[in-house]
C-alpha cells in the first residue's frame, strides 16, 4: 500500500522595496502562480497581519495622534506588530505547509528606521533579533527603482499619502541606498530585481528565483 504523499514544507519569503516600487502587483502575480502550482498561500502585511498588529498600522500610518511620532516609538511599535505576526500566524502558517508571503519584515525597519531614520544599527538589528526570535524569510525579493521614479509614481495617484508615502524625495533615496547596502551583505537571501521593467517580465525574473529556492514547485 502507498503511502499518502507529505505535504510540502512551509516556506517563508518577503518583499521589500521602497513606496512606489510595485509590490501589491507582484505579490498578487506570484501568489496567482503558486496557487495554480498547487501551493497553499497565505499573504500577510507588515505591520499588520493581526488584530493587534492592524490597530499598530493605524497609528503608524494614518493616525493623526502619530504624526509627531519620534523615531525610536517608531521602531518599538514596527517590533511589536511584528513580534505578533511571527508567533501568531507565520510560524503556524509554515508549520502547516504552506507558502506565506510577507509584505514587508525586518528589512524594512532597518532600512527605514535605522538607515533613514537614523537610529544605531545595532540597536535596530537588537530589537529585530528579539521580535522575530530568529524567524527568517528563506527568500528576500528586493524590488529596486530609482528613487525619484518611485517618488514620482506615488505622488501621481492623486490620493492622500500616508505617513511614510509622504516623506521628501531625499528620505527615498535614503531608503533606496539602505537596502542595495543590505542586499550586498546578505546576497543569499536577498535578491535584487529590477522594478523598472514591464510587471510580466519583473514577475518572471521573481518565479525563476522562487523557483530556485523552493523545492516543493
Amino acid at each position: 500500500m502507498t503511502a499518502p504523499a507529505a505535504d510540502p514544507p512551509g516556506f517563508f519569503l518577503s518583499f521589500e522595496g521602497s513606496e512606489g516600487c510595485g509590490k501589491s502587483t507582484q505579490i498578487r502575480l506570484l501568489r496567482a502562480r503558486l496557487e495554480a502550482a498547487g501551493r497553499r498561500v497565505e499573504v500577510l502585511r507588515e505591520p499588520g497581519g493581526t488584530e493587534i498588529g492592524e490597530e499598530v498600522r493605524h497609528l503608524l500610518q494614518h493616525a493623526q495622534e502619530g504624526r509627531g511620532m519620534c523615531a525610536e516609538t517608531e521602531l518599538l511599535l514596527f517590533a511589536a506588530s511584528r513580534a505578533q505576526i511571527v508567533r501568531e500566524k507565520v510560524r503556524p502558517l509554515l508549520a502547516e505547509g504552506v507558502f506565506v508571503i510577507l509584505d514587508r519584515f525586518l528589512d524594512s525597519t532597518t532600512v527605514y528606521q535605522g538607515r533613514a531614520r537614523g537610529l544605531p544599527l545595532e540597536s535596530v538589528r537588537a530589537v529585530n533579533a528579539f521580535a522575530t526570535g530568529g524567524t527568517l524569510p528563506l527568500l528576500t525579493v528586493l524590488l529596486d527603482m530609482d528613487a525619484r521614479a518611485a517618488w514620482s509614481r506615488i505622488h501621481e495617484t492623486g490620493r492622500e499619502l500616508d505617513r511614510m508615502e509622504s516623506q521628501p524625495l531625499e528620505f527615498f533615496e535614503k531608503v533606496r541606498a539602505g537596502y542595495l547596502a543590505l542586499a550586498g551583505a546578505e546576497p543569499e537571501r536577498i535578491r535584487v530585481v529590477d522594478a523598472d521593467r514591464a510587471p510580466e517580465t519583473v514577475h518572471e525574473e521573481i518565479w525563476s528565483l522562487v523557483q530556485t529556492r523552493c523545492h516543493a514547485l
